[in-house]
């Protein structure tokens, strides 16, 4: 089946064409007619882009159903605009080894929303000690090409070490989770003003650049690939433009939540602004995107965290740190990067799809807007505003630390590989 999309513009730019998908591949692009029984779709000068890419994604599945599923995290990525996500290996059991990694990418290509690429733990169960079977899950069937302890620092920098160099051999990529966890022993928030105000034990910015620093260190010595996952800090900032300056292969990702969210935030209590690494201040939120539009900060990724009711809805100390992020992604970069000129929507091709799919080396995702490419697509209204409830988000989760704002830019369409997977807030 085919499907033509009538007056987009590529990109946000230039005057609206028409665009012809056809066997998964953008066939045409200008004025076309439609083929027989192909699907029209009528664009009015709505924004077309690539599809996003997500590379930091907690979908819980195996162990944590009532928090999310594969189906329910892939609908709501698909919802908000991404053809491929990156699903983190904080799971229960931990995808430490190829049996998980491949029950992971089965179920994505089952549920078939979105493309889920499992990523592989860095450490045997997340707890540090020793090296899981990297090769092992590089070479099955789920072809894992990213490793992560996300959640943990891998803070041992000879374990760091080692899982750098063998990276090298697998062309793969490690993130890491930047918290050196001596800094934060009971720490529940951004150490500043507003947490000696509220009387939260302080979260130091040095925790994170620190291991930021080694790192990259690290990964130079060893001509690997270090992916940073959160940045938070304008600091961590700092650190990024000297290591890439060196030459060092580094690549950084920050949030939606870091760019548009402060401290500030927490003086309502409400555990639904809880998140790690924690909201920051002000002036390191304008560094961030100051960075981001620069490519210090090479994209967004979403830490999407989905958690249930009975683990936000409690006191501070105990409630677990994490935020909804896959269906208002695009909004908060419309919202921060777009609305404030910082970025045009080419520029928000780069960060949402682009560069995160040369990240982790997608060959078919990011792809440009021209005939013969991958149909990975989504089409966004610019100018529509929507008004975020958590309960009507398809994700089983509910925290969101949006709630009842009101933003900019809605995904009307998205395709995978030519196929609808979402139109309209709906899944196909």
């Amino acid at each position: 089946m085919s499907v033509l999309i009538k007056g987009a513009r590529l990109y946000g730019e230039g005057d609206p064409v028409d665009v012809l998908v056809a066997d998964g591949l953008i066939s045409a692009i200008g004025a076309v007619e439609a083929p027989e029984g192909a699907e029209v779709i009528e664009a009015a000068g709505q924004a077309l882009l690539p599809g996003f890419v997500d590379l930091h994604t907690h979908l819980r599945e195996p162990g944590r159903e009532d928090a999310e599923t594969i189906e329910t995290g892939s609908a709501a990525a698909a919802l908000g605009g991404y053809t491929a996500v990156f699903a983190m290996a904080n799971t229960d059991p931990v995808a430490d080894n190829a049996v998980v990694v491949e029950h992971v990418w089965r179920r994505g290509r089952e549920t078939g929303l979105v493309d889920v690429h499992p990523v592989g733990a860095v450490t045997v169960g997340l707890a540090g000690e020793k090296l899981a079977e990297l090769g092992t899950m590089a070479k099955s069937v789920a072809g894992v090409r990213m490793f992560s302890d996300d959640g943990h620092c891998v803070s041992d920098p000879l374990l760091m070490r080692r899982a750098l160099e063998y990276s090298t051999a697998l062309n793969a990529v490690v993130a890491q989770h930047a918290e050196e966890p001596r800094l934060t022993i009971g720490a529940q928030a951004h150490e500043g003003e507003t947490a000696s105000r509220l009387g939260y034990a302080g979260w130091p910015a040095s925790a994170e650049e620190s291991i930021v620093a080694r790192d990259c260190i690290l990964a130079k010595h060893a001509g690997a690939k270090l992916h940073v996952c959160h940045v938070s800090t304008a600091g961590t900032v700092d650190v990024l433009r000297w290591a890439k300056d060196r030459g060092t292969e580094v690549s950084a990702e920050v949030t939606p939540h870091h760019l548009l969210l402060t401290d500030e935030r927490l003086a309502t209590y409400d555990p639904v602004n809880k998140v790690n690494p924690p909201l920051r201040t002000g002036g390191d939120a304008a560094r961030l995107r100051a960075a981001l539009a620069e490519g210090v900060i090479d994209c967004v990724a979403t830490d999407h965290a989905p958690h249930p009711v009975q683990d936000k809805d409690t006191e501070w100390a105990v409630a677990k740190p994490g935020m909804l992020g896959l269906q208002t992604a695009l909004s908060v970069v419309t919202e921060t990067m777009v609305r404030t000129g910082l970025l045009d929507w080419r520029g928000v091709a780069r960060v949402l799809s682009e560069r995160p799919a040369e990240i982790a080396g997608l060959p078919d995702q990011g792809r440009p807007l021209v005939t013969g490419e991958p149909a990975n697509l989504v089409l966004v209204d610019p100018d529509a505003e929507w008004t975020v409830r958590g309960v009507e988000l398809a994700s089983l989760a509910a925290n969101t630390p949006y709630e009842g704002m009101r933003l900019p830019g809605v995904v009307t369409l998205t395709l995978l590989r030519g196929r609808i997977t979402a139109r309209e807030g709906k899944i196909e």
